[in-house]
């Protein structure tokens, strides 16, 4: 087994890899859409308090699927590669339709299996974050 980091993905919220390798098969710890060395989430904007005000799904999308593609490349595989795709939603009922739109655009070569779950809530203010494998 061995561990992958990118130097350009966001740097992981807790003592975890971006990735680990089990033989040929790459497991991605969850991405979310947050920017490397920043504080700052494309598309959200924040209160005072910290908390989401408004936010923009298809900008949080576009981020996490390059944040991924980042991942996958200096872990050794590529977007091609990905066989397995969950997907968390903090709001189904608002963003699944924009979601799915994008989602289509990113994936519409390589076919993954999916998975779409809404919860409550995720441990930084975003909206949306993958949980991948791929092969490598």
């Amino acid at each position: 087994m061995s561990i992958h980091n990118s130097d350009k993905a966001p740097e992981p919220v807790g003592l975890y890899p971006h990735a680990r390798q089990v033989g040929d098969l790459l497991f991605l710890s969850g991405v979310g859409p947050r920017q490397r060395g920043s504080k700052e989430i494309p598309g959200v904007q924040l209160d005072g308090d910290g908390r989401i005000a408004s936010y923009d799904i298809e900008a949080q999308c576009r981020s996490v699927f390059d944040n991924v593609r980042m991942i996958l490349e200096a872990s050794g595989s590529s977007w091609d590669k990905l066989v397995d795709v969950t997907v968390f939603l903090t709001n189904m009922k608002d963003d699944f339709k924009i979601y799915n739109r994008i989602y289509a655009e990113y994936f519409r070569d390589n076919q993954p299996c999916r998975t779409t779950v809404e919860i409550n809530s995720l441990p930084t203010p975003i909206a949306i974050e993958l949980k991948c494998i791929a092969t490598i």
